[in-house]
């Protein structure tokens, strides 16, 4: 798994802004890789300073289109199809803090890293009929904003952060993280499906029953 993550990263890393971008689609939607991005982005703007606005831009745009998916999936579910996605409990503090200020939630979800639960306040966002182009903008903004604080963290630290990165203790660490995203987002697609396959079997039961 490792040496698989390593060469995803290798490969997300030469792609520059398109890796960025792609790497925003995983991280926004149903998948889980945590920090990645972030990762991604400081080691792209350490080695080119100027193009900072565009690999924070790339990895937003990633983000949107990954979380409209997530918003496209959700907002068709309703509340009844949230929750056979999301536990109960946080199901329940993330519609109480949604319905309380959407923007707000979605903004500050948007800026705060892992383990912060993004993905399950975009999905109510979108469940409870948050406004589409709204959603989309807030996070698209808040995402920038953040890719663009991690980034200029790369600037100010360049030279350091990457004679650390070249450490094989920082380096196996970035590929455990990795690893562990991947992972962890093949079970969640595969608890995402087997939770949908089990829904649509028994809708099916209960149309033949009627």
């Amino acid at each position: 798994m490792k040496r698989f993550a390593a060469h995803l990263y290798t490969l997300l890393f030469h792609l520059g802004g398109f890796g960025a971008l792609g790497l925003g689609i995983l991280d926004s939607s149903f998948l889980v890789m945590p920090l990645a991005n972030d990762i991604l982005i400081v080691g792209l703007t350490a080695r080119r300073h100027i193009m900072l606005p565009y690999y924070a831009f790339m990895a937003s745009a990633g983000s949107v289109l990954g979380c409209a998916l997530t918003d496209a999936i959700s907002r068709k579910g309703g509340e009844e199809g949230l929750g056979k996605h999301v536990s109960a409990r946080r199901l329940e503090y993330v519609k109480k803090k949604v319905k309380k200020s959407a923007a707000w939630a979605l903004a500050v979800a948007s800026l705060m890293p892992p383990p912060f639960p993004f993905t399950p306040f975009v999905a109510a966002a979108a469940a409870l009929q948050y406004p589409r182009q709204k959603l989309l903008t807030v996070i698209g903004i808040s995402r920038f904003i953040r890719f663009s604080a991690v980034g200029l963290l790369a600037v100010f630290f360049g030279t350091r952060i990457l004679e650390l990165a070249k450490s094989p203790v920082v380096q196996g660490g970035i590929l455990a993280i990795i690893a562990l995203s991947v992972g962890a987002s093949t079970v969640s697609v595969y608890s995402w499906v087997k939770r949908s396959r089990g829904s649509s079997g028994a809708s099916t039961l209960k149309d033949r029953a009627a």
